[in-house]
């Protein structure tokens, strides 16, 4: 059976470890295992979203929001740490990133997120403020694009999807999709080969 982090393998062997991530005086903490994206740290990508993001939203801290593959957590539990006022949904195909993902937030004393498994948008029936993504990029660019261009069908008047993708991954092709679908593209960092991008709906 596969091991893709964006798959569920439940034969695969447990190795439980503890990861430490320290933004804006907090210091989160996340477990992590075998068979999720990024296990053995948090990964570059996921921390520059997080960063500009919060940058970006600091004004903007009531709002309902989406973290759409959420892993063990990393990026709707520290914004929903970071803005105690907004509240996070968070969902990913993956059973043992969910589980791992509610250890984390009862470890953070996170009450203002919920945490449930969903293949993408399949089972979310409510729109948002905002929505964040780093997309699995190793499922392919039909999931990668489902993810952010079909967070339009999800997202209020005026909200905006975040993401994070390496140039080299995609990032030039998802620029011109999300344009096309008429979002307002916005680049808000570029580090490292690494682009955030907000697209907005108008």
């Amino acid at each position: 059976m596969s091991n893709q982090y964006f798959e569920n393998n439940d034969q695969l062997k447990s190795e439980i470890r503890e990861l430490s991530y320290y933004i804006q005086g907090t210091t989160m903490l996340f477990l992590s295992d075998n068979g999720v994206f990024s296990k053995g740290n948090i990964d570059f990508g996921s921390s520059l979203l997080i960063r500009t993001a919060i940058e970006f939203e600091e004004g903007n801290a009531q709002k309902e929001a989406l973290d759409v593959g959420c892993g063990y957590g990393t990026i709707g539990l520290t914004m929903a740490k970071i803005f105690p006022k907004i509240h996070v949904d968070m969902v990913d195909i993956n059973l043992r990133a969910i589980d791992l993902a509610k250890q984390n937030q009862r470890k953070n004393f996170i009450e203002n997120a919920e945490i449930f498994a969903s293949n993408v948008y399949e089972n979310i029936y409510k729109k948002y403020d905002l929505i964040v993504s780093n997309p699995p990029i190793r499922a392919g660019k039909k999931v990668v694009h489902a993810i952010v261009i079909g967070a339009k069908e999800h997202l209020k008047s005026g909200g905006s999807v975040w993401c994070v993708i390496q140039k080299k991954q995609g990032a030039p092709s998802l620029l011109q999709a999300l344009e096309e679908n008429g979002f307002e593209v916005h680049i808000r960092s570029k580090e490292k080969g690494y682009y955030v991008i907000q697209a907005i709906v108008n």
